[in-house]
């Protein structure tokens, strides 16, 4: 718990309420001491490999977090809402994540 209320404090000084990278790597920073540009890199290896892993069709389960999974969307027709002209929407995939129970939870908490 100690960690939401640290990133809820990182969230209320960025603009809009949105946490980069940036801010991500200057939090592990200040939390754990190592140099930043180790913490750098740590960060990018965790997000290269989330990528790598989800590219290659497999879910990635963070546990306490979530799962984010890739999911193929097949053609269909769809309609321009301007025109209402049908269109076709070419086949996809695209990611999804469902939060676990204790996210939800957390969030939930005033």
């Amino acid at each position: 718990m100690r960690g939401v209320i640290c990133a809820k404090s990182v969230l209320s000084e960025t603009i809009g309420g949105v946490m980069t990278k940036a801010e991500i790597v200057n939090l592990l920073f200040e939390k754990v001491g190592l140099p930043k540009n180790e913490t750098q890199d740590i960060v990018e290896i965790i997000f290269d490999t989330l990528k790598q892993t989800l590219v290659a069709g497999e879910s990635v389960k963070v546990s306490g977090f979530g799962t984010f999974t890739v999911r193929k969307k097949s053609a269909r027709v769809g309609r321009n809402p301007k025109t209402k002209e049908e269109v076709e929407i070419t086949p996809r995939k695209v990611v999804t994540f469902k939060a676990s129970d204790q996210l939800k939870e957390a969030i939930e908490k005033p």
